[in-house]
């Protein structure tokens, strides 16, 4: 039963010309990065310097999974990018509210 799903898994992969390993190593790899990101923004916002840098790359970090598959995937379903959007659009609106949420704490400190 394993084999059948892992061969299902790749099956999607093929179909849509993304290897599905590379897009979970993506996915999991950009994690460490995103967290770094997200406390390197911290620091800044209590030193009072700029975050844009530190907010750009968690960004990026956020979303690199997702751009590996919009360079490297050929017929994805529209109902992919929809839910695809909605994932984007609520992980950046929660981690947007819990990044004003540690800044506000540092600040009252």
């Amino acid at each position: 039963m394993l084999a059948d799903i892992n061969q299902w898994f790749l099956s999607l992969g093929s179909e849509y010309g993304v290897n599905p390993y590379i897009f979970g190593a993506i996915y999991v790899g950009a994690i460490p990065f995103f967290l770094a990101s997200m406390a390197w923004l911290v620091k800044r916002a209590r030193a009072k310097k700029s975050t844009v840098l530190p907010t750009l790359c968690a960004g990026f970090c956020f979303v690199s999974a997702y751009l590996y598959l919009a360079i490297a995937g050929r017929n994805i379903p529209v109902w992919v990018w929809v839910f695809l959007g909605v994932l984007v659009a609520y992980g950046a609106w929660s981690t947007i509210r819990d990044a004003r949420r540690k800044i506000a704490a540092v600040r009252d400190d």
